[in-house]
């Protein structure tokens, strides 16, 4: 595994979550030394099954030589190159609250210094072949990603799905495999006492749900996931992104993405849920 991204969106999380899996985690290794690195964990025969690093920003110039660089190692010897991000605003919080400056130094401002990292970053973030973004992960969501996502397993490991609420105003989610517009829905926010209210709360589900098509809709999404997961799952695939998507990421897919959970909790697949935009002010 090579752990890279941007700072502040938690790779020293990731890193550390695959310690504690067992790998042997090596965390700001210079580019140059990666051929050195492998070298040794092959000669090292079983006593280091696996293996995690860390490469970012702070390897300076010498960074403009990973890309070419993995591709060759990704031909030679199973790797994971998995690529950590979380939205501006969310990264300004992280380091106003952490109190750390930004690698890329003082000449910079702070938000300056993010979207120039995010720029450098943007070559080998077309490369990775597993993008987590952390913009709504607590530590233990990010924690518990890693763990469902990447834990090695004798038997076959259930399909992790991820419902995602958003706000069509805030943009489509970059990392869904699969998006649905629910604003086909009767809109609560036109109902004086609804508007203020969000899809959690019980009057909201009740006003979506009082409509028939949102039932049958929630029954043809359930029946497109029981008929898709198998066929993921042979394919390899372990993490399934879902994304409903209404005006503002307040009412409809709020309270979709929530009973859509409970249906399949029932039927024990293994679900998450988050609401990207539910607590943003239009």
């Amino acid at each position: 595994m090579i752990v890279t991204g941007l700072s502040g969106s938690g790779k020293g999380s990731v890193l550390k979550t695959f310690e504690d899996l067992g790998y042997y985690c090596v965390d700001n290794l210079p580019v140059e030394l990666i051929p050195t690195f492998v070298d040794l964990y092959r000669r090292a025969g079983g006593e280091i099954h696996r293996a995690a690093l860390v490469v970012d920003i702070r390897g300076g110039q010498a960074l403009r030589q990973f890309p070419p660089l993995y591709r060759r190692l990704h031909r030679e010897l199973p790797t994971t190159l998995v690529f950590v991000e979380a939205s501006e605003e969310a990264l300004l919080r992280r380091f106003s609250e952490t109190r750390r400056p930004h690698p890329l130094g003082p000449e910079l401002s702070l938000r300056e210094g993010i979207r120039e990292e995010r720029r450098l970053m943007q070559e080998i973030r077309a490369i990775a072949d597993v993008l987590v973004d952390t913009t709504d992960f607590t530590p233990h969501d990010l924690r518990r990603f890693v763990t469902e996502r990447f834990t090695a397993s004798e038997r076959a490991r259930p399909l992790v799905v991820s419902l995602v609420s958003f706000g069509y105003r805030y943009g489509v989610p970059t990392d869904a495999d699969l998006v649905f517009d629910v604003r086909f829905l009767p809109n609560p926010n036109f109902v004086p006492r609804l508007k203020k209210l969000s899809g959690r709360d019980q009057r909201v589900v009740a006003y979506v749900f009082s409509f028939p098509q949102a039932q049958e809709f929630l029954g043809r999404i359930k029946e497109l996931l029981r008929y898709l997961i198998p066929h993921y799952l042979r394919e390899g695939k372990s993490y399934l992104t879902v994304a409903f998507g209404c005006t503002g990421g307040r009412h409809r897919s709020v309270a979709i993405s929530n009973r859509l959970r409970e249906e399949l909790g029932r039927e024990k697949i293994s679900v998450r849920v988050s609401h990207r935009d539910l607590l943003k002010v239009s």
